[in-house]
C-alpha cells in the first residue's frame, strides 16, 4: 500500500505541475480579468483537471502494486499519461484557439475577440495591407475601435451577412482602429445603467450595489455592456477622461 501510495504522490504533483503551469502561462498571457469570465471556459478547464489531476493519478494508485513487474507496471502508467497528454494537449489547443486577442468597441457595444472570431480571409488582407493593429501569434489582449465601414454598401453587406450567420466586423482586422481613435464615439453609446441592455431588473440592481460599494455613481450615463461568450459584463468609464474604471460581475 505504501509504494501505491507513493505512486499516486508523485503522479499527482508532476500532473498537478504541468497543468498548473500550462493554465497559468495562458491566463497570465491572455485570459486574465475580464478574459477567463468572458469566454466561459470552465467546461474545458474541468475535463483537462478531470483527466490530468483526477483520472490519472486515482488510475496509477490502483495500477501500482509493489509485486507488479516494472515492465508491465511502466507500460500500464504509460498509457495512463498518454491519455492524460491527449486530454491536456485538446484543452491547451481550445483554450489557445479561443484565446482573447481583442477587447472591441463597435457600434453600441464592447466585445471581446478570440483568436476564432478573426476571418482568415481577412486576417490575409490585413497583413497585406500592413494595417497596424493586425494580430500575430504572439499578440496579447488590446483595446481597439472596429467600426463599420463608411461606405453604405460594405455596411449593409456586413450587417446582412452577420444575420446570415457571416463575419461581424469585430472579426475584420483591416477596419480596426486605435482606441483612442473611438472615445468620441464611445461617448455618445454610454448610458445609465438601469438602461443598459444585456441584464435583467434584477442584476441591475445587484450591480448598482456594487457600484456603490466601489464607491461608483449611479446616477449617470457612464457605463456599457462588454459581453463575450460567456454572461455579460458591465464596464463603467469615466464620463470626463472616457477611461475604464471598473468592470462589474452581474452574477
Amino acid at each position: 500500500m505504501k509504494f501505491r501510495v507513493k505512486a499516486f504522490g508523485l503522479h499527482l504533483l508532476g500532473s498537478a505541475s504541468v497543468l498548473t503551469l500550462t493554465l497559468s502561462t495562458l491566463y497570465l498571457g491572455w485570459y486574465h480579468w475580464p478574459g477567463w469570465y468572458l469566454a466561459d471556459v470552465p467546461r474545458v478547464v474541468a475535463v483537462m483537471v478531470g483527466v490530468d489531476v483526477v483520472i490519472g493519478p486515482l488510475l496509477t494508485l490502483i495500477v501500482a502494486g509493489a509485486s507488479k513487474p516494472r515492465r508491465v507496471l511502466a507500460r500500464d502508467i504509460g498509457m495512463i499519461v498518454t491519455v492524460q497528454l491527449i486530454a491536456l494537449v485538446y484543452g491547451t489547443t481550445s483554450l489557445w484557439s479561443g484565446r482573447p486577442l481583442y477587447y472591441a468597441f463597435s457600434e453600441s457595444v464592447l466585445q471581446m475577440v478570440q483568436a476564432y472570431d478573426i476571418d482568415a480571409q481577412d486576417l490575409d488582407l490585413a497583413r497585406r495591407q500592413h494595417v497596424e493593429l493586425v494580430p500575430h501569434w504572439y499578440s496579447l489582449p488590446r483595446w481597439i475601435w472596429a467600426p463599420l465601414p463608411q461606405d453604405p454598401a460594405e455596411r449593409e453587406k456586413i450587417v446582412v451577412g452577420v444575420f446570415q450567420g457571416g463575419t461581424d466586423v469585430i472579426g475584420m482586422p483591416h477596419y480596426y482602429k486605435r482606441w483612442e481613435q473611438g472615445l468620441p464615439a464611445l461617448r455618445t453609446q454610454l448610458k445609465n445603467v438601469d438602461d443598459v441592455a444585456y441584464f435583467s431588473r434584477a442584476e441591475k440592481k445587484t450591480l448598482k450595489e456594487r457600484m456603490r460599494a466601489a464607491g461608483l455613481k449611479t446616477d449617470q450615463r457612464d457605463t456599457i455592456p462588454l459581453t463575450g461568450r460567456g454572461h455579460p459584463l458591465l464596464a463603467v468609464i469615466d464620463p470626463a477622461s472616457l477611461k475604464i474604471t471598473a468592470i462589474i460581475k452581474a452574477t
